[in-house]
């Protein structure tokens, strides 16, 4: 896929990234991950955005994270998929390279590893990257890879490539100047962990899209909320995030890490086989899942 056609269609709806599932054995469950797919397929969204933060790409292998693009390629071949990349220069190169051979449209750029480094740095590290496939690539901002708004507008001037723009940092001033200084050049996403509950506030800002990741296990829910967004209809947004957004980040609060580990109770609430996050993150406790499926009892 063309990287400006890529960029078309983030802008066009809801994006979302579903879970990695693993076996016994700890090894990714293939077959499990391509039956949540095409579950997910019957409510169809943008794009995905496999072996992302929700993924589990910080403990995914480079092997792997090829792997999991086959899979998703196989499973939903007319849909677009972007994979997560990262760490630093070199892996992320050779993993862009991975994903772009193994049929890949896109990758979502996540933060270098371990170490804070200056503008200069980081904006090296993403023309190398953006350099190396021809592929569209959406910058994270997150964590300790934060690039500021004028970097960002010479990645933009130098690398055609380059056709998003993610935040999780929910810092809304950069958020702002990087969709002032850039304009129709990117596709802005939100991407605070659920990222309903902001999404409004980030709309103001100029981002009109976002990743959704309790799509993994309410996938109509998500899209009712996106509808909502959409249509500026922020009744029912609010009405949503008292009844469900609120009560779920609850939940999810309770524990370092279960932004994540909760999507993929959810998941398994819904009869998939998810097998365990994998360490050093923790899955819910029995209590903490029992309160997840009676939120989820009333929602689809």
């Amino acid at each position: 896929m063309a990287p400006n056609d890529l960029r078309g269609i983030i802008r066009s709806g809801l994006l979302s990234f579903p879970v990695t599932p693993f076996d016994a054995d700890d090894r990714v469950n293939h077959a499990a991950f391509a039956a949540h797919l095409e579950w997910l397929s019957q409510t169809p969204v943008a794009g995905l955005i496999v072996a992302g933060g929700t993924g589990e790409l910080f403990s995914l292998t480079p092997e792997e994270v090829i792997a999991v693009v086959k899979t998703a390629k196989a499973a939903q071949p007319n849909d677009p998929i972007i994979a997560g990349c990262g760490y630093g220069t070199r892996m992320a190169i050779d993993m862009a390279q991975g994903i772009e051979a193994a049929g890949g449209d896109g990758i979502l750029l996540l933060p270098h590893y371990l170490i804070g480094a200056p503008q200069a740095g980081i904006e090296a590290h993403i023309r190398r990257v953006c350099q190396s496939t021809n592929m569209g690539v959406i910058v994270y901002n997150r964590g300790q890879s934060v690039v500021s708004a004028e970097t960002l507008a010479r990645l933009a001037d130098d690398c055609p490539n380059l056709v998003g723009f993610k935040d999780g940092t929910g810092d809304i001033d950069t958020v702002k100047r990087i969709t002032v200084h850039n304009g129709d050049r990117l596709a802005y996403i939100g991407g605070m962990p659920t990222h309903e509950l902001f999404a409004q506030a980030y709309r103001g800002a100029g981002v009109d899209t976002y990743s959704s990741a309790v799509f993994n296990f309410v996938p109509n829910t998500a899209l009712k909320f996106h509808a909502a967004f959409l249509a500026g209809d922020d009744a029912t947004c609010e009405q949503m995030l008292r009844d469900f957004y609120y009560p779920f980040a609850a939940i999810r609060d309770r524990n370092t890490g279960y932004a994540v580990s909760a999507i993929k109770a959810g998941v398994a609430l819904r009869g998939f086989d998810t097998g365990p996050v994998r360490t050093p993150l923790t899955d819910l406790s029995g209590e903490e899942r029992e309160m997840l499926g009676a939120l989820m009892a009333g929602y689809d």
